[in-house]
């Protein structure tokens, strides 16, 4: 363990620290696409999708290196970005994993929401809004 987590680990007490850091797990993240609310706080969720299946990066640093249509492609990423959007609201069509033009919608209105340059596409300043790697 590092000085500082070990600091805050005496400091706040072992189960404040552990229920602060409940997404990583010896430094690494566990799940990166995990379902969050729009606090990022992780949530579980009963439904089963196909995409929850779908391979996925081991590290959720392996995501911030890919482009935009390397994580199109990408049944796993898509799902979590569609999860994302029916969780605000924008999106309301199937979990499925493909970039559609329903899931273009959404992010169209979500760009215009957010004040950013509407095009519909799934850009950085997207994936950070939804708390995307």
């Amino acid at each position: 363990m590092k000085q500082p987590a070990l600091f805050a680990a005496i400091f706040f007490g072992c189960s404040a620290f552990l229920s602060a850091a409940d997404d990583y797990h010896f430094g690494r993240a566990r799940q990166a696409l995990l379902p969050r609310d729009a606090w990022g706080v992780l949530h579980n969720s009963k439904e089963l999708n196909e995409t929850d299946f779908a391979a996925r990066e081991p590290w959720r640093l392996f995501y911030y290196n890919k482009s935009r249509r390397e994580l199109e492609k990408d049944p796993a990423y898509m799902g979590a970005v569609q999860e994302a959007l029916r969780r605000n609201g924008y999106y309301c069509g199937p979990i499925d994993g493909v970039m559609s033009d329903e899931v273009g919608n959404a992010i169209a209105l979500l760009q215009k929401n957010y004040g950013y340059r509407v095009n519909g596409l799934l850009t950085v300043s997207v994936r950070r809004a939804l708390h995307l790697p």
